[in-house]
């Protein structure tokens, strides 16, 4: 999968972002990382031009209830519906439903092991050959436990 990692905000601390980088990459993902305090205008952007299969979203400022559904809102409009949103951060539990909600398909809290994070690529890359809906556009009601 080709997988951009993006730090939407003015969250400047990617720690936790260029891990998750790394790990993808290890694990024979392609991914861009796009480096920190991206709007979300950036982000579609970027997506649209690396031509991306899927976006994580690398969140610690407690804007992500704000940020994460209106960069999943302009993907839908940019024609991205099939691309998969997830992520991660300090995202409070209370939260999470919301996110689903808006179309995040998983979200990985500190702590999560990087094989639960490629795990889930698989699991996207079969539910997507199987043809069931995995991007941010379509079918709102999966997301990863």
């Amino acid at each position: 999968m080709r997988v951009v990692i993006a730090k939407p905000g003015l969250d400047g601390h990617d720690r936790g972002a260029k891990v998750i980088t790394r790990v993808l990459r290890d694990g024979g993902h392609e991914v861009i990382y796009t480096g920190i305090r991206k709007t979300p205008e950036q982000i579609v952007s970027i997506l649209i031009d690396e031509d991306a299969d899927a976006l994580g979203l690398s969140s610690l400022s407690g804007a992500h209830e704000v940020l994460i559904p209106k960069i999943c809102e302009k993907m839908r409009t940019a024609g991205l519906s099939d691309v998969i949103v997830f992520a991660g951060g300090i995202i409070p539990e209370k939260d999470h439903v919301s996110l689903y909600d808006s179309g995040v398909r998983a979200i990985f809290g500190p702590g999560t092991h990087s094989e639960t994070i490629i795990d889930f690529l698989i699991e996207i890359s079969q539910r997507k050959k199987r043809g069931e809906p995995t991007g941010v556009g379509e079918e709102i009601g999966w997301h990863w436990d």
